[in-house]
């Protein structure tokens, strides 16, 4: 006994069939130029700039000190558009490097020493006894 499918079989296949021959939706192929792929590019490293910035231990500890919770501040800071992201990482690429404060102090004392050895070897002052004044 061989299997015979009925009409409303074949009718449903045949409708599967015919619905993967027909493209769901247009392919739309364009061009995009340079200067938008760089520009997204841009914006991508800015909102991560800025991102790592206010992940940072120390400026986290910042916003606790001032009152503010940190993990809002990352928030706000994700729904800034593309303009202000961009004027903020700005800024943060222009402002000087921290030190701590040991680094400081450490940097201040030789250049005072430097300051004080070059003034006793032009005769200007007299303050360490292991130099020799030029004029003498």
């Amino acid at each position: 006994m061989a299997y015979r499918p009925g009409k409303a079989t074949i009718a449903a296949v045949t409708l599967a069939f015919s619905m993967t021959l027909v493209p769901v939706a247009p392919a739309n192929a364009g061009l995009i130029s340079t200067d938008r792929i760089i520009e997204q590019e841009r914006v991508s490293s800015d909102r991560e700039l800025v991102s790592s910035f206010v992940a940072r231990d120390d400026v986290r500890k910042e916003f606790q000190k001032h009152s503010v919770n940190p993990d809002e501040a990352a928030a706000r800071v994700a729904a800034l558009s593309d303009v202000e992201i961009g004027q903020i990482a700005v800024k943060l690429d222009s402002l000087p490097a921290g030190q701590d404060a040991a680094t400081a102090i450490i940097g201040a004392a030789v250049t005072i020493f430097i300051v004080l050895l070059i003034t006793d070897i032009l005769c200007l002052t007299s303050v360490f006894n292991f130099t020799r004044c030029v004029n003498r």
